[in-house]
């Protein structure tokens, strides 16, 4: 892996620790304590997504994102790897430069990978697109990669799964039962990789084997290794989400919060934000919360009110932490 050595030191160290860099700064996160030393909250993060949501009418490159999030008061900005259109190393040395100048932290990469396949081609594939995707993070300096576990695609198109809750049928023949080695068998041979670069991989629940609390669990404990636990999307619980948060709360490394102004693009959750922020806190989870907005209100507009909810509701103080 090319420049491994000359960023070592520079780069894993810092990105591994970035989220404690808020007890010590005057970040907003701070800014809201009472106690002298003590913080004040969750840093907020925001993703490009954000910004994109897949919307050709709307700025997606990264770097004005990045403009974007620093304009808008956010402690860190979670970068959507398909929303990359360029990955060479000036482009990539621009990036981290923006974020250093602007005080932001590149908290996260969100990739994207299908290990549910019989087919050990497809799966070797995808494995070799999440170690690029390591890499990548490596390269900025982000210590965290949001990884999925991929689905049947008996659905065809996301709006139809959506349509569908989330559920799907497995291929003819097979079950997720038979799935699941699959998956942690890819995980597996992504983690040397994860190991060398100090990068950890984050299981989300979006969707396929770890849809609910159980697979997504299993999965993390079936591989067991500190390169690899649990992201929460506080959106993609679409029943009983906060029983399933409660139930994930404690092995959560990195968070996002969706919010809908103006109406979801394929579904609206009323989430208490409150309520999540306690269970959360209850759990000991500090680290970044970051925003996926997902609604119809323009960006310019909804993603201030969205920071300013997550900034009230994951406040930090030691009574909410211990309630």
């Amino acid at each position: 892996m090319q420049r491994r050595d000359f960023l070592a030191g520079m780069t894993i160290a810092g990105c591994v620790g970035s989220s404690t860099v808020f007890a010590e700064t005057d970040s907003p996160a701070t800014k809201e304590s009472g106690d002298k030393g003590q913080r004040g909250g969750n840093p907020i993060s925001v993703s490009t997504y954000s910004y994109w949501r897949y919307r050709d009418d709307s700025e997606t490159a990264i770097d004005h994102c990045l403009e974007l999030a620093a304009r808008d008061g956010f402690d860190g900005v979670e970068i959507l790897e398909k929303q990359m259109e360029r990955k060479d190393p000036e482009y990539l040395r621009r990036l981290r430069r923006i974020a250093l100048r602007n005080g932001l932290v590149l908290c996260g990469l969100s990739s994207h990978q299908g290990f549910v396949s019989p087919d050990p081609e497809v799966r070797e594939q995808n494995i070799q697109t999440t170690i690029g995707s390591i890499e990548l993070a490596y390269e900025l300096g982000i210590p965290i990669v949001r990884i999925n576990t991929g689905r049947w695609g008996t659905s065809g198109d996301f709006d139809t799964l959506m349509k569908q809750r989330g559920i799907e049928t497995p291929l003819e023949g097979y079950t997720d039962t038979d799935a699941f080695p699959w998956v942690v068998e890819s995980i597996e041979k992504c983690l040397p990789i994860a190991e060398k670069c100090g990068v950890i991989l984050g299981l989300e629940n979006h969707w396929g084997l770890a849809r609910l609390p159980e697979g997504q669990l299993a999965l993390v404990d079936a591989v067991h290794s500190p390169m690899f636990d649990v992201i929460l999307d506080t959106g993609n619980f679409l029943e009983d989400p906060y029983e399933k948060i409660e139930q994930v709360s404690r092995r959560v490394v990195y968070m996002h919060a969706k919010t809908y102004h103006g109406g979801g693009t394929w579904y609206t959750l009323d989430l208490d934000y409150d309520r999540i922020a306690k269970i959360m806190h209850t759990a000991g989870y500090r680290g970044f919360v970051s925003l996926e907005y997902e609604g119809q209100e323009p960006a310019e507009t909804a993603i201030p009110k969205s920071l300013a909810l997550l900034r009230k509701a994951f406040r930090y103080t030691t009574t909410l932490a211990q309630s």
